[in-house]
């Protein structure tokens, strides 16, 4: 070796592979405003669509008069359910097994529904048409209050189902219900209750919120009536989901169905379904012939898109005196609007809510859950969590937060007590989940240690010691902790489909001669930093420098079929894809490198860039060589070319976890909080660019932040929508946004390729319930058990007045 010749360190450095602090590629074009987003797209003769909604939320539609909007200059046609019919396109399935309308036919089912679409030149043309059209409504009673959504007096809303009693997920027991999941054992876990020495029983609700992407919806068709073929651009987070969607419902071959994904201004969920502005620009694009457009406006993704959560959870907890727990009961009453169009795994009706046992070694336990219909939007998307995982950790942490209260033990030390063990492990939980691996006792501990935990809580019970003597503090201090398991990585084809589709994903990596290449994906990037992360698993695998691969993603003309990016599951199932892709293309490059050498497969052994043979140091050659050979000099009866497809379908879920604590001050005089700290410890196994994750778990604190202390769709006794708009809807900016403190652990998924367990949705799922905690431990010391969010000043305020904090 030479002064020349690269240290082993230095080759290394140069691929920028797994665990390099790698800048992401695409922030170039992203922060030189050159990134090409759908509203980007300008086709010749584009048109534009745009929906005549309704003000009601329970309405008969008696009459739609378009004749005054056909004269406005530049509306072309009014679409309405009526001309759907003629095309059999007036409904559409939806993810979850039910039915949706695409335009209001007969009636409507919530504020802001789609009623007609209006297609004009332009934008402004079209919205003229919209205030043209006359539409006569007859107003009926409207169900707000899931509560009441099965009482004998209740309004019948679908009426499409009235006399149906059985749905996609089994019998239903009312005109207004969905489905009822029942998993556990009951007869076990009703014999842990009746032997508990403590039990606590909380209705836990976790609040309607909303992803509020900052980039809506919005999608351009162009039909070819020559090709006989339709050409779709749009905010998709799954494709190919759309792609066989779209041919589900337009009756075309998915082969003249092209479905391209553009720059997507975040996803969070919000954007994995199909809308009624697809299908309605692309019905408009057929009839006309032209392209149409739609692009929906920040209201109108408010108030008609996906929301998120809407849960509420009886949470029953058996425990010993000495903290030890012995049985979980929840029951939970979801909230699904108008249709049930969640877009849950079809097998899992509540998706994977039966994590809710979560990081605890509970013995038994019986989760029972109820889908109800009412007059609200349709959705339940995973906003930036795994299906439910969300809802599922907040009942949980919040329950354990309970139990402490009334067992007078601190919170830390009931978790502690009652962790899955390491040696557990493979653990199998008593809803039914096998938990890959974890190591809780060593996260929380080094929480506890690096925040000065201890110190924390003396801090605090010297404040309330001053609070409770008066005339001095009026602030109050709590500590947050959440400690969540998260399953992600759906899935494997055992029990995750969607439409009857596995939730496999895929990748598909060409080498050039030269030694770059390209590798496609069936995935597709709202942020997450693909094109950077995906050729760092490759570089490490294959030995070719990151930036000499090129990642593609969002187009089911090139890339492999794939079920998309969303519920953390891009880098549990896409990233096992690439790195078994990247492995066909080392164990073919082996072969090459043998015949170059002239030694047996087995003589060589892989050095970071390139094949080496074993004990000759010196006899080595280069991956970038060996692309040049698979063009030129393979060996006899091998096939040239360089390249592997790989579809990846998981064995399990995985299981990343974390611990999470939040210090928060409160004023009860005028409930203004204040978050002193917030640290996050995450184990998400293999850290692939540690950057990136630390961008995520930023991205993602800051909207549990968001949903924990404000974030809120609410609608009045009516079902109006009260909170449409950014002026009544929480968007934290910078200035309310506090400091993150992130940390981590690592142990890998022992059944992952990489062992990788992803990340994204973490700090969402261990968020919420650490800012939620920090407000009930600081009001606990006054008597308060538990206070629904969101925490906003005014509810803080009433919280400190209905205690007596405040005269």
């Amino acid at each position: 070796m030479n002064d020349l010749t690269p240290t082993r360190e230095q080759r290394t450095a140069a691929l920028e592979g797994m665990g390099c602090k790698r800048k992401r590629v695409e922030d170039i074009r992203f922060t030189q405003g050159k990134g090409n987003y759908v509203d980007d797209v300008k086709l010749p003769g584009m048109l534009h669509g745009d929906f005549v909604r309704s003000p009601h939320p329970h309405a008969r539609v008696k009459k739609i008069d378009d004749s005054a909007a056909l004269k406005v200059p530049g509306v072309l046609a009014v679409i309405t359910a009526e001309t759907l019919k003629t095309v059999n396109l007036a409904w559409m399935p939806t993810l979850a097994g039910d039915v949706q309308m695409v335009l209001a036919d007969g009636k409507v089912l919530f504020q802001n529904q789609e009623v007609a679409f209006v297609v004009a030149t332009d934008r402004y043309a079209a919205d003229d048409g919209i205030n043209a059209v006359i539409v006569e409504y007859e107003p009926l009673p409207p169900l707000v209050d899931p509560f009441k959504a099965m009482d004998a007096n209740a309004p019948v809303l679908r009426e499409d189902l009235v006399g149906k009693m059985s749905g996609a997920h089994g019998p239903r027991k009312h005109d207004n219900h969905i489905f009822e999941w029942t998993v556990g054992d009951k007869e076990l876990t009703d014999a842990a209750f009746n032997k508990a020495e403590v039990k606590i029983k909380e209705m836990i609700s976790y609040h309607r919120t909303h992803p509020s992407p900052l980039e809506t919806c919005q999608c351009v068709c162009s039909f070819d009536k020559i090709k006989g073929e339709l050409t779709i651009y749009g905010t998709f987070q799954a494709p190919h989901v759309i792609r066989t969607v779209v041919a589900l419902i337009a009756k075309l071959p998915e082969h003249k169905i092209h479905v391209i994904a553009p720059d997507i201004g975040g996803g969070f969920g919000n954007k994995v379904g199909a809308y009624p502005g697809y299908i309605c620009a692309a019905v408009a694009s057929i009839v006309t012939g032209k392209p149409v457009k739609w692009v929906e406006d920040r209201i109108e993704n408010l108030t008609a898109t996906s929301f998120a959560r809407d849960y509420h959870m009886t949470t029953e907890v058996a425990a010993t005196k000495d903290g030890k727990v012995t049985g979980l009961r929840v029951h939970v009453l979801a909230d699904h609007g108008a249709f049930d169009a969640c877009a849950d795994p079809s097998k899992w009706p509540a998706g994977f809510f039966n994590i809710v046992t979560g990081s605890y070694d509970f013995p038994t336990a019986h989760l029972a859950v109820d889908g109800v219909y009412t007059n609200k939007a349709p959705g339940g998307v995973a906003y930036r969590c795994s299906f439910r995982v969300t809802e599922a950790a907040y009942c949980i942490e919040r329950a354990m937060d309970i139990l402490a209260q009334k067992l007078n033990m601190d919170p830390a030390e009931l978790r502690l007590k009652n962790f899955i063990k390491p040696e557990q492990f493979p653990y199998h939980s008593a809803l039914g989940w096998e938990y890959d691996s974890g190591d809780y006792h060593t996260a929380m501990r080094k929480m506890m240690e690096t925040t000065g935990y201890a110190a924390l809580r003396k801090e605090q019970a010297e404040k309330r010691a001053a609070f409770a003597r008066g005339g001095g503090t009026r602030e109050i201090m709590g500590l947050g902790i959440s400690f969540f398991t998260e399953i992600v990585g759906a899935g494997p084809s055992k029990n995750c489909d969607i439409l009857g589709i596995a939730m496999f994903d895929s990748c598909e990596i060409r080498m050039h001669p030269t030694g770059a290449g390209i590798a496609r994906m069936g995935t597709k990037s709202q942020g997450q930093g693909h094109e950077t992360t995906w050729a760092q698993i490759i570089a490490t695998e294959i030995g070719i420098p990151a930036d000499n691969i090129m990642v593609e993603e969002g187009n089911t003309d090139t890339a492999p079929y794939g079920l998309g990016t969303y519920g953390s599951r891009s880098t549990p199932v896409a990233g096992a894809a690439i790195a078994m892709a990247a492995r066909k293309i080392k164990a073919k490059a082996q072969m090459i490198a043998a015949y170059k050498l002239e030694v047996h497969e087995d003589d060589l052994e892989f050095d970071i860039d390139g094949f080496r043979v074993k004990g000759l140091p010196e006899k080595f050659m280069s991956m970038k060589d060996i692309c040049w050979a698979a063009y030129n000099s393979v060996p006899p009866g091998m096939e040239p070319g360089l390249e592997a497809v790989s579809y990846y379908d998981p064995p399990n879920m995985t299981y990343p976890f974390g611990a999470y604590l939040c210090v928060m001050d409160i004023d009860v005089d005028t409930g203004v909080y204040k978050v002193r700290r917030f640290y996050a410890l995450d184990d998400c196994g293999t850290r692939i660019n540690p950057m990136i994750i630390e961008g995520q778990v930023h991205g993602g604190l800051t909207e549990a932040f968001a949903i924990a202390m404000g974030q809120e769709i609410r609608y009045d006794e009516v079902g109006n929508v009260v909170t449409g708009s950014f002026m009544d809807f929480f968007m934290p900016t910078a200035v309310e946004t506090p400091h993150w403190e992130t940390d981590f652990t690592v142990t890998p998924s022992p059944h992952h390729p990489i062992g990788a367990k992803g990340v994204g949705e973490s700090p969402n799922v261990g968020g919420v319930p650490a800012f939620s905690n920090a407000v009930n431990d600081a009001f606990s010391f006054l008597g308060s058990t538990h206070i629904q969010m969101p925490h906003d000043f005014w509810r803080n305020w009433k919280a400190a007045k209905d205690l007596g904090a405040v005269a």
